[in-house]
């Protein structure tokens, strides 16, 4: 634990400072909520969340910490680890830019090293944009990429959270082309192996897992496509004969629905976008993306940077809010275990 404090202390990464990832974390924290359950703490530009908050005109201080441990953590009182590198003079709201790429991915650099120190419990993201990363020299796809580098991770995986729907991908940042190359026996019975890992962390022993058909009709017989005969169900079948409960494929235009609908307890996505919409479609707001596989909890909202309405005060706080509230969950269930 980081701290005397049963609360888990929740490292708040402020994401790309010329998109809405301050404002939605200034709004989060204006409400009583998440201090209930949690300690946030914003790992970011101090000014700029001071400017933040006044321009939105919350109801709340803004006091800098030199080092976790001294945050207050009480609702009226916004905690931030100031880093001091976003220059508001040049700062261009909704523009990418590599000043603001460089501020996002320092602070993800600095409440890695926080919680690998063990003076935080977990990390919840604010959006960042990949483009503005890059330019600023920073390599990733991503965060979840920069995270399981920067932490040696090798069996990181993606899972989405959406009240009790859960969805993991086989494949992330790819183009389409790509990722159904990626669609392979070998990956696909490994990942299930992962990802019942990860269930049973979560107090799952013997997960019900359904893996998402890769054409329409899960290839109707192999007249719509091979994979599903050649890739996919050598695949399940193989996880199945590890002791795994796998079904599937199931065709991709129902699978999600049924597992909403508590026939199955996760399920296996095979590319990006199959995924994604199924979950903005269920609840686009309260989707929590998590990096599994890390020595910590990450979570993020399920949202870019929206930079076409940054600066203008309408972002809605509700998927910062869950982030934050599933990485305190998530971080008292991990110790829960280990106490146990």
């Amino acid at each position: 634990m980081a701290a005397s404090d049963g609360r888990p202390l929740i490292g708040v990464t402020m994401g790309d400072p010329a998109g809405i990832g301050p404002e939605i974390i200034a709004k989060a924290l204006a409400g009583p909520e998440l201090y209930e359950t949690s300690r946030p703490l914003v790992v970011g530009d101090l000014g700029t969340i001071v400017r933040t908050a006044r321009d939105l005109a919350l109801p709340v201080a803004v006091a800098a910490v030199a080092e976790p441990r001294g945050g207050r953590y009480v609702h009226g009182t916004i905690d931030v680890l100031d880093l001091a590198n976003v220059h508001p003079g040049t700062l261009r709201m909704g523009v990418i830019q590599p000043d603001a790429g460089r501020a996002a991915g320092q602070a993800i650099e600095r409440a890695i090293r926080l919680a690998q120190a063990g003076e935080i419990d977990a990390i919840a993201t604010a959006p960042l944009n990949k483009e503005a990363l890059w330019a600023a020299g920073y390599p990733y796809p991503g965060h979840t990429e920069m995270l399981a580098e920067l932490t040696q991770s090798r069996e990181s995986l993606t899972m989405f959270v959406i009240g009790a729907l859960r969805i993991f991908f086989l494949t992330r940042h790819l183009s389409l082309r790509d990722a159904i190359d990626q669609v392979t026996r070998k990956r696909i019975a490994e990942t299930l192996g992962v990802m019942a890992q990860v269930l049973a962390g979560l107090g799952l022993a013997a997960p019900r897992i359904v893996v998402a058909a890769l054409n329409p009709h899960a290839g109707e017989g192999g007249k719509m496509g091979q994979e599903e005969i050649v890739e996919i169900t050598p695949g399940i079948e193989d996880a199945r004969r590890a002791g795994l409960d796998v079904s599937g494929p199931i065709p991709a235009d129902s699978v999600f629905h049924l597992a909403a609908d508590g026939r199955f307890d996760a399920v296996l996505s095979l590319y990006h976008d199959q995924g994604h919409v199924a979950a903005k479609m269920s609840d686009f707001y309260k989707t929590v993306s998590v990096t599994t596989g890390l020595p910590f909890v990450r979570t993020s909202v399920d949202h870019g940077t929206a930079f076409d309405i940054a600066g203008k005060g309408v972002a809605s706080a509700v998927s910062m809010v869950e982030a934050i509230r599933v990485a305190a969950e998530l971080t008292a269930r991990r110790r829960e275990r280990i106490e146990a």
